[in-house]
């Protein structure tokens, strides 16, 4: 297949890199990023998009894949499908798909869960909206990039999906960390803390399989200094685009809104840019009660 693929940054790098083991023909086109190995240098993000049967984009928001979208658009071939596979706002996401199916292009909106290890392992989880036809076309795509791909519905679904996801994650994220400063304050060993929660009513992904507790549990980033697999700054991104899509729909988040309140202060007053988003136990740990 005959792939254009725009932005190939931490994430988009890889996961271009291995469609090109695949054995598919990708051009790239990135203003900063190095091309990866076997990806074709396009000289614009139109270039790219030129002729190409699918055209993926990883791009950092909902402004900058309008932008985009406006450039390659007019390039595509008709029938060609654009699938977006950056975490932005569901309003960019369905004005995209709009002016894609404008075009006689198919259009998803396809946001991943994994990190930079997921795109480099081929491990992603898609979350993909639109059309079933444009699904069909890049689904044999999500299978070499990634380990699942759910069709989630109609455009701006896979956003919502993400959305919601990780407004559970940062949430959790919160609770597991202020569990175990709680316990540190008790005296509960952080061990035995947890051997009870991984296997109680307190399961949960962060405990299991993030715990942000070094030592304790699998491997994760608190057993690397906090470095990050997922950054605190890019989950402050979402919960922002959680409580944007909150007031869009009119529902009421009250605990995704104080998670976004206290990432942004961990993030913009507290240090907590570059850091691990389990980064928030060592920040539990040295406060108080207020």
């Amino acid at each position: 297949m005959k792939i254009g693929f725009i932005g190939l940054g931490n994430m988009g790098g890889p996961m271009a890199a291995n469609l090109v083991k695949a054995g598919h023909a990708v051009t790239g086109f990135d203003l900063t990023a190095p091309m990866p190995e076997g990806v074709t240098r396009a000289a614009t993000a139109a270039e790219a998009a030129t002729d190409a049967e699918v055209v993926i984009t990883m791009l950092p928001n909902g402004a900058i894949l309008r932008s985009v979208a406006a450039e390659v658009i007019p390039a595509m071939t008709a029938g060609a499908v654009l699938c977006d596979c950056s975490t932005v706002d569901v309003d960019s996401a369905r004005a995209v798909a709009d002016q894609a199916q404008a075009a006689g292009l198919g259009a998803l909106d396809a946001p991943v869960s994994g990190g930079v290890g997921g795109a480099t392992n081929g491990t992603l989880t898609f979350m993909a909206g639109g059309a079933d036809a444009a699904f069909a076309t890049v689904k044999p795509l999500f299978d070499i990039m990634g380990q699942k791909a759910v069709h989630c519905g109609a455009s701006g679904a896979g956003q919502a999906a993400k959305i919601c996801n990780n407004m559970i994650l940062g949430v959790t994220m919160i609770a597991t960390c202020e569990a175990f400063a709680l316990a540190d304050k008790l005296g509960l060993d952080r061990q035995k803390m947890f051997d009870v929660v991984s296997t109680s009513s307190g399961y949960s992904w962060t405990m299991n399989a993030y715990c942000p507790a070094p030592g304790v549990g699998p491997a994760s980033p608190a057993d690397n200094g906090y470095k990050p697999g997922f950054a605190a700054e890019l989950m402050l991104k979402d919960l922002n685009l959680s409580q944007q899509a909150a007031v869009s729909a009119d529902a009421d988040t009250p605990m995704g809104q104080l998670a976004a309140e206290l990432y942004r202060r961990f993030v913009e007053d507290e240090a907590g840019r570059g850091m691990d988003f389990s980064a928030m136990l060592p920040r539990f740990e040295r406060r108080g009660r207020a």
